[in-house]
């Protein structure tokens, strides 16, 4: 059971992290009148499902747990007790509700800024609702609260750098060389390249602060002797590679593609793709660490 609830939280924050910053990247990044690449709309309703799925399977898995008895997950009247018991079950309730709205709203509305602010709007609430069920909403009182907010705000800083990253990858899948679709995919990294600066700083000051509930000056030195601090550290180990691969993209790979938009793009295109792969490859990394960390209990507890 720990194995799957766990899963279910890595395919809860990958769904959310899509669904929130991927439309959001589009509509900052590319200009009025490009709907972006065709796929978009498949992979957020993809995303809006798995995110509704994802709250109701960790709902039933936990209510099990919770009891002692995994059909306990299955009993209407046990899971209807944990959806009113307090911040977990309104914030797993708030995720369904918000997975299934999306769900309607992405059918009904055709491609375009209006779906997408709908999108990020409904990603961002889910993603706010990951983070108040978790150790960031265990506290109580005003260091709680300032807790939970610093949770929020990491995670939807984290959303708005990985969904720019799935945002990339699908952009890159559409141009052909030559093409305008080229040309905005060169003019999206150069509008991320801004955006990027305030979110890693807002990913290290949320970080920071995470860390002062969790871990308290006290505990920094046994980090590496607990399971929860050695995952810390490889979390901090992957973070500072994506970093890396980042900044690789905006100071060489972003500028030599540019540099080649007049005469031949292939070489530049597929550097650029490769570095965003393993960027990629490195967030769902770091989100799988974040999904194990989440279930372990921090060296403050202990």
């Amino acid at each position: 059971m720990e194995a799957a609830v766990v899963l279910v939280r890595f395919f809860a924050f990958v769904a959310g992290v899509t669904l929130f910053g991927a439309p959001l990247f589009m509509l900052y990044s590319l200009p009025r009148g490009d709907l972006g690449p065709r796929t978009l709309r498949s992979v957020l309703l993809l995303a809006a499902f798995v995110s509704g799925l994802a709250a109701a399977l960790g709902l039933v898995l936990q209510t099990g747990e919770m009891a002692g008895d995994p059909s306990a997950g299955l009993d209407p009247a046990t899971l209807g007790d944990v959806l009113a018991s307090g911040g977990f079950g309104v914030a797993t309730g708030l995720r369904i509700v918000v997975g299934v709205l999306a769900l309607v709203l992405l059918f009904l509305l055709p491609a375009g800024r209006r779906s997408w602010a709908a999108a990020a709007t409904l990603g961002a609430l889910s993603l706010a609702a990951i983070a108040w069920s978790g150790h960031g909403g265990a506290d109580e009182g005003a260091a709680g609260l300032v807790h939970a907010v610093a949770d929020v705000v990491h995670l939807l800083s984290a959303g708005v750098w990985l969904g720019a990253l799935a945002g990339l990858v699908l952009l890159l899948s559409r141009p052909a060389p030559g093409s305008a679709a080229l040309v905005a995919l060169h003019e999206a990294l150069k509008g991320f390249s801004g955006v990027g600066s305030a979110v890693v700083s807002a990913i290290v000051a949320s970080g920071l602060a995470n860390s002062w509930f969790l871990v308290g000056p006290r505990h920094i030195r046994d980090l590496a002797g607990a399971l929860w601090g050695q995952l810390l550290l490889i979390k901090l180990l992957v973070f500072a590679a994506m970093l890396g691969l980042a900044a690789l993209n905006r100071f060489k790979l972003t500028p030599r593609l540019e540099a080649a938009l007049t005469v031949d793009p292939t070489s530049a295109l597929g550097a650029l793709r490769r570095s965003l792969y393993l960027e990629t490859t490195a967030a769902l990394a770091v989100l799988a660490l974040v999904a194990a960390l989440g279930r372990l209990a921090p060296p403050i507890s202990g």
